[in-house]
Formats: structure tokens, C-alpha cells, sequence
């Protein structure tokens, strides 16, 4: 838990400067890695905990990877986060998911279901590299991943923004 929510303070507040709130959405393209987004938006609505790290991001510490299953909660908490992004109103959202994880290419399928209802342009797709995907992309990357904040140049934290709009407060350390 500790190493999942304590940084140096010279890269928080790095990773600090890099993040912006929805509004910041407006007209530009934006990279989600979609599962890190996914599983701490099911953490905050399924009532696990969720910290607001010294880099200023929320970070659960459910620690899944290849294990993840989806839950009942799936298809609400990515509902919330296709919400969120439409009312950010970004010209391209790009939601991409890890291929390892079993059954992505049906989230991907479901995803794209929800941006077509909401009139969200954009596409839901399965890679084996996300993560240097999401590093190169050149976009606004939506993500709490470390590795990756400190690789792009402009950061949103969606779990933290359905957070203050549900009135959840992380917990603190």
C-alpha cells in the first residue's frame, strides 16, 4: 500500500503539474488506460478503499493485473466514466485495455456500446503495450499509473473528478 501512495516530493509535484480537471477535456484527444480508470472507479462505488496519494492522484490497492474478473459494478463504473468523459466533451476519446486480461475484447465491445449511446467519437480496443502506447500517444492520458504520469505531459484522474462529483473523499494517510 505505502509504495503504491508515497513518492518523493520532487515527483509529486511533477506529476502534480501535469494534472488537469475535465474542463481542460474540451476539443482535445484523450488516452484512457482502461483499466487502471476502470478498477478504482469499481473500488469508489463498490466502497473499498481509495487513497489520494502525495502526487495528488486517487490509487486503489486492490493490486489486480492478468487476476481481474469483472464484477457486477463493471459496466456502471465504466457507465460513470463514459459520462464523465462526454461531459468533458473531448473531441476523441481512446479507451485502450490490456489484451492479457481475460475477456477485454467483450469490455472493449461494451465500451464502445456506451460511447455510441452517448455520441462519444472514439474507439474501445485490446493491446498487449498499453502502457508505452499511452506514454507516446501525445495526448491527454487518463490514468493514476505513475509510470505513466511521468511520461506524459497532461494527466486527468477520472476516478478523482467521479469522486468530488459523488461527494466520496479518498482516505488519506
Amino acid at each position: 500500500m505505502l509504495q503504491r501512495t508515497i513518492v518523493c516530493a520532487d515527483t509529486a509535484l511533477q506529476r502534480m503539474g501535469k494534472a488537469l480537471r475535465l474542463q481542460a477535456l474540451r476539443g482535445r484527444a484523450v488516452f484512457v488506460d482502461g483499466y487502471n480508470a476502470l478498477i478504482t472507479t469499481e473500488s469508489l462505488l463498490g466502497g473499498y478503499p481509495v487513497y489520494l496519494c502525495d502526487d495528488g492522484f486517487f490509487r486503489d490497492t486492490r493490486g489486480f493485473f492478468k487476476s481481474y474478473k469483472a464484477s457486477r459494478i463493471t459496466v456502471c463504473a465504466f457507465s460513470e466514466i463514459i459520462d464523465l468523459l462526454a461531459h468533458g466533451g473531448p473531441s476523441r476519446v481512446e479507451v485502450l485495455l490490456d489484451q492479457q486480461i481475460s475477456r477485454s475484447g467483450e469490455l472493449a465491445k461494451e465500451v464502445r456500446g456506451l460511447m455510441t449511446a452517448r455520441d462519444l467519437a472514439g474507439d474501445a480496443r485490446c493491446a498487449r503495450d498499453v502502457d508505452h502506447q499511452l506514454k507516446v500517444c501525445g495526448s491527454i492520458v487518463a490514468t493514476s499509473d505513475g509510470n505513466v504520469i511521468d511520461a506524459a505531459s497532461s494527466v486527468i484522474d477520472l476516478p478523482a473528478e467521479i469522486a468530488r462529483g459523488r461527494g466520496i473523499s479518498p482516505l488519506l494517510l
